[in-house]
């Protein structure tokens, strides 16, 4: 379940707190720059990879199949560009499933009932399981 969308403001001020000598403007600065050079980067044709989140590309959307090669036309089957993040590391389907369970099996009070209120997560935020850095 989301709660809030987090946007660049919210992040850098996000990170300053986390004993960083960086201030929220300068970690601002920081992803400005960094969201900047991955739209670069991903327009050159290159993909991006952000180690423990994700490698990020730009993939096509196309409106269909054609039966020859000889038929394709770039403006009659490509209705534009996507952009595509496969997770990586310790953001891979995997470990996300398995903190969404965990977070969801503690707030519906099953997991605190069987006493297993960390279920191997790490409960560093007040008990609500999250996932290992």
């Amino acid at each position: 379940m989301i709660t809030e969308t987090i946007e660049i403001d919210g992040l850098a001020e996000h990170m300053s707190s986390h004993n960083t000598p960086f201030s929220k403007g300068v970690m601002k600065g920081i992803l400005t720059d960094m969201v900047t050079c991955i739209k670069e980067l991903l327009l050159e044709g290159k993909n991006v990879k952000i180690a423990d989140l994700a490698i990020f590309s730009i993939g096509i959307k196309n409106s269909g199949l054609v039966d020859a090669p000889e038929e394709y036309d770039v403006k009659k089957n490509i209705k534009g560009v996507k952009l595509r993040a496969r997770a990586t590391g310790d953001m891979f389907s995997t470990s996300l499933n398995l903190s969404a369970r965990l977070k969801k099996l503690y707030e519906s009070g099953d997991a605190s009932e069987n006493g297993n209120t960390s279920a191997g997560g790490n409960t560093g935020n007040g008990g609500t399981p999250e996932m290992q850095p």
